[in-house]
């Protein structure tokens, strides 16, 4: 309801019913009150204030039936069929209000509310032309009112009829010029229908009214370009930027000019002036971080763009030193530039201003997911679930802390109620909540759960190479499925054949196997896929087959280089001193 029409129905419901009254005939000469006709006034007067009431407390049945019987008493009462009308509204009965409404339009024709409710109905059931119809009538009735011609051109633009939205348009400007989203509208409007001069000519009346309103300046520039002259942008910027040195929407302007025209140093100076300005989110009504993140995705790969983006956000922050939107987009800079512990700092300060920011927690927790930040991991996912207590990613986080420090219980009973709660359709997410799983009941020797949660995360998604190799070498370890464990080690390879791990996953489960020859080719891929960045447990494992494969010496060499890589087996010192397994 407009704010005329809740004007309207308060004067409806406060006012005595004065020109109802004058509507009715005498019906006799006297009674108590003077004549029968007052009394009968009075009385169905109250039943039309009972019905406004009903409506009021939401009552809908009792208004309907109140109005219908003040209609049966006094049918040529037009804001009677007004009422019925809103009443069947709140009923969600659409037909029947529209019928009201006619009724009450046919007993009072000049009444401008009954008119605008009919059109606004019109408008709700997607009848652009008919409501347009009536508005436009409106427009003739109300020589003086801006919003009737301003609301027919936006129902004929609905109905798809350009010209006569203009030609109303020109009557809602020649009633208020100063409207600038009219304005902007005929300008789209010319633009949709291929006339971009006259489109150029509407900015250009803008830049009359307000010659210091930059982002009038950018519009036309825009279109100048996307029209092929680019001479006339040229000198439309030369000019407009003497004027206003520092405007912000003409900064953005300038930099998507020479964007276009493919001159890049020219784009990064005004690109950087507008991410900057102080001005830029009041005056270009853009967020300086949506204009920093477009800037980013124009630098040729993700190191120089978070090399770019550095200085600048910090330069923002200055200005804006309690903002937790910036602060967080801070963090984020100084974490793809390796300052991992600057950048939670300025997480942390972000999540103090907004707790309830669930990204920046998200961002904070991924700085401690290395098993050298369990404790943290532990802490902060601890403070975040009092506030997300839903969100199962927190709790798969919270049991990879506890997975990290051994305590296996809290991790197995953190992961499985991130399970319970993660939904069915993620399953890449689940897949690694399952693998994790697998992974701990392994080395708690729970071997069945380990094999259960491991066939659910492959049902999930059957390619996972983590998960194919991980499972796969669990399986050769414990020499059992060694079939299955080299079907699955070979898919892996397949997917992904110079991975260092798999490549060590499959040769020793052909080592396990017996294919001790064989067993040797792919450890040594391995070894020479790292390129000196290897496991000692790769060494490890060749010291292994080459002890099956009756050369000793060699095998204990690579025992002492899997100690030097700082294997964990608690048998190296042993294999290494007894020249044996």
């Amino acid at each position: 309801m407009t704010i005329k029409d809740t004007i309207y129905a308060l004067m409806v419901t406060l006012m005595p019913l004065a020109a109802a009254n004058a509507q009715t005939a005498p019906i006799s000469t006297t009674d108590s009150m003077g004549s029968t006709e007052e009394a009968f006034n009075a009385k169905t007067d109250g039943i039309f204030f009972e019905a406004i009431t009903a409506r009021r407390h939401e009552d809908y049945a009792l208004a309907a039936a109140r109005i219908k019987e003040f209609i049966a008493a006094r049918p040529e009462v037009a804001s009677a069929y007004f009422e019925q009308a809103r009443i069947y509204a709140e009923q969600k009965d659409a037909t029947a209000a529209m019928t009201s409404i006619k009724n009450a339009i046919a007993r009072d024709s000049t009444n401008k509310w009954y008119k605008e409710y009919y059109a606004n109905m019109l408008v709700a059931r997607k009848d652009f032309a008919a409501a347009a119809t009536v508005f436009a009538a409106l427009t003739r009735q109300e020589p003086a009112d801006h919003d009737y011609p301003a609301k027919t051109a936006e129902c004929y633009i609905q109905a798809g009829q350009k010209e006569e939205a203009l030609k109303y348009i020109d009557i809602a400007l020649a009633r208020n010029m100063d409207d600038e989203q009219l304005m902007l509208e005929k300008m789209q409007l010319y633009l949709s229908m291929k006339n971009p001069a006259k489109a150029i000519e509407v900015v250009k009346q803008l830049i009359v009214l307000e010659p210091r309103a930059g982002k009038y300046y950018k519009v036309l520039g825009s279109l100048y370009d996307i029209n092929d002259m680019a001479d006339k942008a040229d000198e439309l910027y030369e000019q407009a930027v003497k004027k206003l040195p520092d405007d912000a929407s003409l900064q953005i302007g300038l930099a998507e000019h020479y964007l276009r025209k493919g001159d890049t140093v020219q784009y990064r100076n005004y690109i950087k002036k507008a991410i900057t300005n102080p001005a830029v989110e009041s005056d270009a009504q853009i967020d300086p971080l949506d204009l920093l993140s477009t800037y980013m995705s124009t630098m040729p790969d993700e190191a120089a763009a978070y090399v770019e983006a550095l200085p600048l956000a910090a330069q923002i922050l200055e200005q804006d030193p309690n903002n937790p939107a910036i602060l967080a987009y801070y963090g984020l800079a100084l974490e793809g530039s390796n300052m991992k512990d600057s950048a939670a700092v300025m997480y942390k300060r972000s999540i103090a201003l907004k707790p309830s920011t669930y990204n920046v927690w998200g961002q904070l927790l991924g700085l401690y997911l290395e098993k050298s930040s369990a404790d943290s991991l532990i802490k902060y996912t601890e403070k975040a679930l009092k506030l997300f207590p839903n969100m199962a990613v927190i709790h798969f986080y919270n049991g990879l802390g506890h997975m990290y420090k051994n305590e296996n219980t809290q991790a197995i009973k953190a992961i499985n109620r991130a399970i319970d709660i993660q939904p069915e359709d993620e399953k890449e997410v689940l897949n690694a909540m399952y693998t994790t799983l697998g992974d701990i009941y392994y080395t708690t020797r729970q071997y069945n759960l380990s094999d259960e949660a491991f066939v659910k995360a492959l049902e999930l998604s059957p390619d996972n190479t983590n998960t194919l190799n991980n499972y796969s070498y669990y399986l050769s370890e414990r020499g059992v499925k060694l079939d299955e464990a080299e079907r699955m080690s070979l898919k892996s390879l397949e997917l992904q054949p110079n991975e260092i791990t798999y490549l060590d996953t499959y040769g020793w489960i052909l080592y396990k196997k017996g294919d001790f020859q064989k067993a040797l080719e792919y450890i040594n891929k391995a070894i020479d896929a790292a390129k000196g960045h290897d496991d000692g447990t790769f060494y490890d494992h060749k010291g292994d087959i080459l002890y099956k494969l009756k050369e000793t010496e060699k095998a204990v060499d690579a025992w002492k280089k899997a100690k030097e890589k700082g294997s964990d087996n608690a048998n190296l010192d042993k294999k290494i001193s007894e020249k044996k397994l």
